[in-house]
């Protein structure tokens, strides 16, 4: 198989993996008469179609499946591979990726500062996303995950802390609305949530199993603005503990329970954990973390 043909593989594989032609030029850089030419070029040489096309973008043929799984295990073990070439080197230099759960930015910014101090030769790459990052497609050299400890194979896992989370209001709503003395005074007040109904933040069932869908008033998707509407007094909502402390704007409606906590884990693969720069960054958030009153 020629350079030519590899290029209009992997043009084929972005396609099916998003399904449309815009977005897998997006990806590959290039423009969008490149991948469908590209496309035409392995349909012809290979006589047979590879997607249909229709309204909403391209869906792989049983040919295009075929084909495409071959592709897809192919990039990722490119992927594995220039993930360990970047890994190697007896210097603390060169990128590290840390990809982590979000809203942790407060607790982790300070840290990859002052680990870019230490090691000014490192160039780093911080990660947050609803997603999982693969660290056996090399897609992190690091990730701190919260949670039940993660069982993929080939991962290295070790428990780093765990974040507390109280359930707190801003004094504007208090002056407004009151508190609730407990439990049984949650029906009269307004909660905010996450929008997935679905979630595995065990704070989240807690409060979805004691109030009534209709108490909780607002919902949204992300963290940040979960947290600025209990600062707008728009309801009574989690906040993570270190965040709330010393804040005078926050009451706190019920301090921390210990089956609302959220242990923190960090996670290399086991092909990079060894290296230098992955072991001087385990060792510098390590000894941080020592120090979180979280």
């Amino acid at each position: 198989m020629s350079l030519a043909n590899w290029d209009e593989i992997r043009t084929a594989f972005q396609v099916a993996r998003l399904g449309t032609v815009s977005g897998a030029a997006d990806v590959l850089g290039v423009h969008h008469a490149t991948v469908i030419r590209h496309i035409d070029a392995l349909e012809k040489s290979l006589g047979t179609k590879l997607f249909q096309r229709h309204a909403r973008g391209y869906t792989p043929t049983e040919s295009g499946r075929d084909l495409l799984l071959v592709a897809q295990t192919t990039e990722e073990q490119f992927a594995q591979l220039a993930s360990r070439i970047k890994g190697q080197g007896e210097t603390v230099s060169g990128e590290l990726v840390f990809t982590s759960i979000t809203g942790l930015s407060g607790l982790l910014t300070p840290v990859l500062s002052s680990f870019q101090k230490t090691y000014p030769l490192i160039q780093l790459r911080f990660l947050t996303d609803m997603r999982v990052f693969r660290l056996d497609y090399g897609e992190a050299h690091v990730a701190l995950r919260a949670g039940a400890a993660p069982e993929e194979p080939d991962n290295v896992v070790q428990p780093l802390a765990r974040i507390s989370t109280g359930l707190y209001a801003s004094r504007s709503y208090a002056e407004a609305h009151g508190l609730p003395a407990g439990v049984a005074e949650f029906e009269a007040h307004r909660f905010i949530a996450n929008d997935n109904t679905q979630t595995r933040a065990p704070f989240f069932r807690w409060l979805a199993s004691r109030v009534s869908p209709e108490r909780i008033t607002f919902r949204c998707s992300e963290l940040a603005t979960m947290e600025d509407a209990v600062h707008q007094g728009m309801g009574i909502g989690f906040l993570s503990a270190y965040k709330a402390k010393n804040n005078p704007d926050l009451v706190e409606v019920m301090a921390p329970l210990p089956e609302w906590e959220a242990p923190l884990w960090l996670v290399t693969h086991v092909d990079l954990h060894r290296t230098r720069k992955v072991q001087a960054f385990l060792s510098h958030i390590k000894e941080a973390a020592s120090d979180w009153t979280v």
